[in-house]
């Protein structure tokens, strides 16, 4: 399983000009799940991403993960 991460202010998709999933600040997961790969698999990826402290706290270090930051996924399969 291979996962491109982005930080996001805001992110959607759209299929056909119809918004098919949408958020405000998190992360756009661009996730590509390969032959073989498990649900095992997945809960760990999901698990790191989750962890991963990519966004800046109040002192202005990237100090805070995701959740930390109440932030939204916007997972899109590849």
């Amino acid at each position: 399983m291979i996962a491109l991460l982005q930080r996001v202010s805001e992110a959607s998709v759209r299929v056909d000009g119809e918004v098919i999933g949408k958020i405000d600040t998190g992360l756009l997961v661009l996730l590509c799940a390969e032959k073989g790969d498990t649900e095992a698999v997945a809960d760990k990826m999901l698990a790191k991403i989750l962890k991963l402290r990519i966004f800046s706290d109040d002192a202005g270090k990237m100090n805070k993960s995701v959740q930390d930051m109440g932030g939204g996924l916007l997972v899109v399969s590849q």
